[in-house]
């Protein structure tokens, strides 16, 4: 079974744990925090966690999940090897597998419904790098 990361804020923590439960026979889930939504945290720290894992294998890939997905995109998107990329629509996820390369997903609890992320989450795990002209664009990042 694959290994995901996934780490929210408390915004994002309920859907966190709603996706935990619905992939828990397909995927091995490593949760970086945070453990509880009553106690307001601050998502760069959450980010930041995670981000140092993902960028420690190729192979890894991460969630993450706050009140709109931009807050966590931004702190994650300050660490080199991370392309993480706030995924709203299956479209707009297979798009960011496809031609970006994107490593970590990044959910807005506020913005997106459960089934929706959850099918988000499918496009962004079954989806795979194009390679070719989209190579020369990410080493430019």
């Amino acid at each position: 079974m694959k290994k995901i990361f996934i780490s929210s804020d408390h915004a994002g923590f309920q859907l966190k744990e709603q996706i935990k439960k619905k992939f828990s026979k397909k995927f091995i889930f490593k949760d970086l925090g945070t453990n509880n939504s009553a106690v307001s945290v601050n998502y760069p720290d959450y980010a930041h966690k995670l981000c140092k894992k993902v960028a420690d294998n190729t192979k890894n890939v991460g969630i993450l999940v706050c009140g709109s997905g931009i807050g966590m995109s931004m702190a994650a998107n300050r660490h080199k090897k991370i392309r993480a990329a706030v995924c709203y629509s299956v479209k707009n996820t297979k798009l960011s597998r496809l031609h970006n390369n994107a490593n970590i997903i990044t959910l807005g609890s506020r913005l997106t419904n459960r089934d929706t992320a959850f099918k988000c989450i499918d496009a962004f795990i079954n989806t795979k790098f194009e390679g070719g002209r989209h190579i020369k664009r990410i080493k430019k990042l």
